[in-house]
């Protein structure tokens, strides 16, 4: 439950920063909008006096019209219309992710295989975790050009989670998460490392037991890894850990490929 609830405030805060610029950027473009519609309105009023204004006043209009257009910066709105516009609709479409990912992990209790992308499951399971990654550890991603596969993805996003926020809590202040994919005639391969401070080696063949954990009372149940491994089991594939004290660890997930 801790943990459900960790997660549920990194992703409130990671909606809240696209969110955040978006209305700042929402009362600029209001801002330039008054603005450009007063100058649209002050051109008018000089076509107007131009159509009956002698020569010999034409140039105190035209003088009238650019300061007006210095006064209200009409080049530099209309310089930065194009930016604001931008970077909302970026960080729109980064709300969008969010919830598209948090739509798939809604679904975590579907039992039904359907052809998925595993790909695309890492990337959806990044969204959600990324406030627990990003101020500790830099992830490099390397995907594969692998094949669809029949799987029930929102049961091995919850693995991909359980991995990624385990790396990111083995490494104390800053590392490297790496994530790469790839497949041979068989299998779809998916390997998570870390160079965080590694597992003993007495420890390494109990991380799938239920119940075990190092984390301190109140962090962490011990039940995530024996979940993920049963995950991998109930899709016919194997999980794989080797870890070396203060240099990481990689988990290697091997998930066989079904077509139908």
């Amino acid at each position: 439950m801790a943990s459900i609830g960790q997660l549920a405030a990194g992703v409130a805060h990671e909606i809240n920063n696209p969110t955040g610029f978006i209305m700042s950027n929402l009362g600029s473009l209001q801002n330039y909008a008054a603005k450009l519609s007063d100058f649209i309105k002050i051109q008018d009023e000089a076509v107007e006096d131009i159509s009956r204004s002698s020569k010999e006043d034409l140039h105190t209009i035209l003088d009238r019209v650019k300061e007006r257009r210095r006064a209200l910066k009409v080049d530099y709105v209309i310089a930065d219309l194009g930016n604001l516009v931008k970077e909302s609709i970026d960080g729109a479409e980064r709300i969008k992710n969010i919830v598209q990912a948090l739509k798939c992990f809604s679904r975590a209790n579907d039992t039904e295989f359907k052809i998925s992308n595993i790909n695309a499951g890492i990337e959806s399971t990044l969204n959600i975790v990324w406030n627990e990654l990003k101020y500790k550890a830099t992830v490099k991603k390397e995907y594969g050009d692998i094949p669809l596969t029949k799987c029930n993805l929102s049961q091995l996003n919850q693995v991909f989670m359980n991995l990624l926020v385990n790396a990111s809590h083995a490494i104390e202040k800053a590392g490297v998460i790496a994530i790469r994919t790839w497949s041979d005639d068989a299998h779809i391969h998916i390997s998570i490392s870390d160079t965080g401070c590694g597992i003993p080696q007495e420890n390494i063949n109990k991380i799938f037991d239920p119940f075990f954990t190092t984390k301190e009372i109140g962090k962490g149940t011990g039940l995530g890894m024996s979940i993920a491994y049963e995950i991998v089991k109930n899709h016919k594939g194997e999980l794989h850990v080797q870890s070396e004290l203060g240099k990481g660890t990689v988990f290697t997930l091997q998930i066989p490929i079904m077509r139908s």
